[in-house]
């Protein structure tokens, strides 16, 4: 009775029991870089909020028959994203249409997807777990699955105070994980930073220098994308017909044009291009030096001028690009399965 009475009290007085507080979790990127666009006061970072978003992540129950998770189509240890088809394949191996987009660097993309048709991370994970040829369910089946699990219920309770299971707290929790996937440590970037234990060899001296020439408008660093989208000249599948940019915008202008992609680790984010045509980077560097580059629509004709590498350039590029890969980002423990 004692108790009750102090209880009333307290409330009375403005106190309410909530429960051990959150831990506030740091986003930590290079002081040199553009501010985050995302908007961290609508969803601050917690460590239980990551630790949520982490589990989610790896846990296939989010899928329709739970065999599925989003680390399937994104590996860490490939940068995010997958190596081993063309294009994403769901559950009962059904297949997308599009490659499989590399998670880094979130914070900065003012829009998600190959045709950028979500504009908010926060939201961009309903179109995975809800496509049909993806995760293939939806967010009340995934909800109820979830509400199902004691596990769950704590973890949501401990990051959000709420134990049920809603589509807010679940969205935030993946994109508090998602969102912190920053790479940044790359030999390139401890070159820039002066390093004396980051050596570039003159071969990768030259291909940044190249790089620099004639890549820059569209890949432009420190985070190497400009966000835009692009036609890259490459013919229409007959097979999988994709025309880009123009499904979300229906302007002629968009026909074939497809998201700019960051070039961070991209040397073992293969295959490359929005349908995963090319399976090696050096593929890529053949593509851009083709003098014939070009599609063949006058509303839409390929937004750069040609350029031709020798071989000896495409070499040092190719050199140069391996500098971007970020092994500790890859191989980050708490980026890693949580152990249970």
């Amino acid at each position: 009775m004692v108790s009750i009475l102090l209880g009333l009290m307290l409330v009375l007085l403005g106190f309410r029991f909530s429960g051990p507080r959150t831990v506030p979790r740091q986003f930590v990127y290079p002081k040199s870089w553009p501010k985050p666009v995302y908007d961290f006061k609508r969803n601050p970072l917690t460590e239980e909020g990551f630790e949520l978003g982490r589990n989610l992540f790896y846990d296939p129950i989010l899928s329709g028959d739970s065999s599925i998770s989003c680390a399937s189509c994104h590996l860490s240890f490939t940068g995010f994203t997958h190596v081993d088809h063309a294009v994403s394949h769901g559950i009962e191996g059904r297949i997308g249409r599009r490659n499989t987009l590399a998670l880094v660097n979130l914070a900065w993309n003012t829009s998600f997807h190959w045709d950028g048709g979500v504009l908010n991370l926060d939201q961009q994970a309903i179109n995975p777990i809800s496509h049909p040829d993806e995760m293939g369910s939806n967010l009340n089946a995934s909800l109820k699955k979830l509400s199902k699990s004691a596990q769950y219920r704590k973890m949501f309770y401990k990051a959000f105070r709420d134990s049920i299971p809603n589509t807010t707290n679940l969205l935030k929790g993946l994109a508090q994980f998602t969102v912190s996937l920053v790479s940044a440590n790359s030999r390139y970037d401890l070159f820039m930073a002066g390093d004396t234990t980051a050596h570039f060899t003159d071969q990768e001296k030259n291909g940044l220098s190249i790089f620099r020439e004639n890549c820059i408008s569209c890949h432009p660093e420190p985070l190497f994308t400009n966000y835009s989208f692009a036609n890259t000249g490459l013919n229409p599948d007959s097979l999988n017909p994709d025309s880009g940019r123009f499904e979300i915008t229906r302007k002629p202008e968009d026909v074939f044009k497809f998201r700019v992609p960051s070039l961070r680790n991209v040397a073992v984010t293969f295959p490359y291009m929005h349908d995963g045509r090319f399976r090696k980077l050096k593929d890529v560097i053949n593509h851009y030096a083709t003098k014939n580059c070009q599609i063949t629509n006058s509303k839409n004709q390929v937004q750069r001028d040609d350029v031709i590498f020798d071989d000896h350039q495409k070499k040092d590029i190719l050199a140069f690009l391996q500098t971007l890969t970020d092994s500790k980002f890859i191989r980050e423990n708490k980026f890693q399965h949580p152990i249970k």
